[in-house]
């Protein structure tokens, strides 16, 4: 199995490519598109030089180590992928050759942690547009993608984790339920500036508490995309 994972930024995506790596038949691959994406759109992000030195900028070779049966061994294969990543330049096609899915959080969580990291946050930084029109893509082309909710899955971890390997036709393992502190093998190079919460962790940690409160600015964000986020939770598990 080749299995796409899409989220925005923040949406504890890094957990779930933890959760799955720690299986016993899945390898990561951790936001393949990410050097393409900062050398097309030509955004400052933190460690912009590293990123675009690990990986290859050019499309088209990234999705043969995503599609090619001779980059995958005999694990299957999980795929982090931000959707904001996906720029216009970069074909949808192979979508149709994995089984993909969507993995969700409120808005007003997602702005309030990348701002954190990354100020002067717009709304094409998050991700929740772009992942109503892959959604919308992979369902026209006849796909009936699974969506996930993170608050969902935090609050509850195995029976989330037990229904979307049921709707993956893959056997649930207790082992996704956990993972050593402190990284893993798949980790992106970026891994240093993003995932400190995460390497502090050995699990999907408590549920959600109360929304933030935010800022105009980024209050502003959060209402320009509510809608879109509304219509993938009709979806959700």
């Amino acid at each position: 199995m080749r299995l796409a994972v899409w989220s925005g930024p923040r949406n504890i995506s890094t957990a779930m490519m933890y959760s799955f790596a720690n299986r016993s038949d899945f390898e990561a691959v951790d936001e393949p598109f990410y050097a393409s994406y900062l050398k097309c759109t030509g955004l400052n992000h933190p460690m912009r030089d590293e990123i675009l030195a690990s990986q290859s900028i050019n499309p088209t070779e990234v999705i043969e180590t995503l599609t090619g049966e001779q980059n995958i061994r005999s694990l299957s294969q999980y795929q982090k992928h931000m959707t904001q990543h996906m720029t216009p330049k970069i074909p949808r096609k192979w979508m149709l050759d994995v089984t993909n899915v969507f993995l969700l959080r409120h808005p007003a969580r997602v702005v309030s942690s990348f701002a954190k990291k990354y100020s002067n946050l717009t709304v094409n930084d998050i991700g929740v547009s772009q992942q109503v029109a892959l959604f919308k893509y992979l369902r026209a082309a006849g796909q009936n993608p699974l969506v996930l909710n993170s608050e969902d899955l935090r609050q509850d971890p195995e029976t989330k984790l037990r229904q979307l390997c049921y709707g993956l036709g893959i056997e649930f393992q207790p082992s996704m339920l956990g993972w050593p502190k402190g990284g893993m093998p798949c980790d992106g190079v970026w891994a240093r500036h993003w995932y400190g919460a995460v390497h502090s962790s050995s699990g999907f940690g408590d549920k959600e508490g109360a929304l933030p409160k935010l800022s105009k600015h980024l209050s502003d964000v959060v209402n320009k995309v509510l809608v879109d986020y509304n219509f993938m939770m009709k979806f959700s598990l």
